[in-house]
């Protein structure tokens, strides 16, 4: 039972680190914050992904690409060019590397207005870092594990935030229903998105990119936008109007 509970743990701690502040702050600025809260959130963002850490610039210019060219050959993460979902992440892989290191000319709109802490990137973005995110995971394991299968569970923890993001951009251009008739070929997956925290209501969201509500329709939820909402009333991040 206890290395459930972690994997469950990291996952919506992780989960909310990309779908917070990486996708609906850093990505599309659905809402500002102070310096300190946004070093706060980096820092989350850094702990929760571990090893599998995602830059902010990187990751925002990879996911405003994905909305101006969606599901063409211009988009980093369209399922519709891949037989399988490991050749998407790889493709993305790519297009994430070469961007982060910046080895391609991005386009300017693109490629402004996000946070960056060239100190926590260095420090976060380290092999040392991401080896001992993963040893922490593999003692914690040897430490709790019941049974041999168990440690099948690892390789989830060790690149959990592209996992997440492969589960996104596969599933929510695949699978499910349209509210809206996007030029695109985004779908919401699910009604009640209680596996992805909202990231699975693409069609939303590809209809209406600035709206930090996920859900469209009275009968959807986005379990991440009443934290979002909490936040704004506490004056932890103020909601753009």
């Amino acid at each position: 039972m206890v290395i459930f509970a972690f994997l469950i743990l990291h996952w919506y701690l992780s989960l909310f680190g990309q779908t917070f502040f990486l996708h609906r702050y850093a990505a599309h600025k659905m809402f500002t914050m102070n310096k300190f809260w946004e070093r706060f959130f980096y820092i989350f963002a850094w702990l929760t992904q571990g090893s599998s850490y995602l830059n902010a610039r990187a990751y925002a210019i990879l996911h405003r690409m994905h909305h101006a060219y969606s599901d063409t050959e211009q988009d980093p993460h369209t399922p519709h060019f891949f037989k399988e979902v490991f050749s998407m992440m790889v493709h993305t892989k790519r297009i994430y590397s070469d961007v982060h290191n910046k080895r391609v000319e991005v386009d300017a709109k693109f490629d402004r207005n996000f946070p960056e802490y060239p100190v926590i990137d260095k420090i976060a973005d380290s092999w040392t870092s991401r080896l001992l995110f993963a040893a922490g995971y593999i003692a914690f394991y040897i430490a709790f594990a019941n049974y041999w299968w168990m440690y099948l569970l690892l390789p989830i923890h060790f690149i959990i935030g592209p996992i997440q993001g492969a589960m996104v951009n596969w599933a929510g251009h695949k699978y499910g229903y349209r509210n809206f008739d996007c030029p695109d070929k985004s779908k919401n997956t699910f009604f009640f998105d209680f596996l992805l925290m909202g990231e699975l209501f693409q069609n939303n969201h590809h209809q209406a990119g600035a709206k930090p509500n996920f859900a469209a329709k009275w009968w959807e939820f986005d379990p991440t936008y009443p934290i979002i909402w909490l936040f704004d009333k506490i004056r932890i991040i103020k909601l753009a109007k």
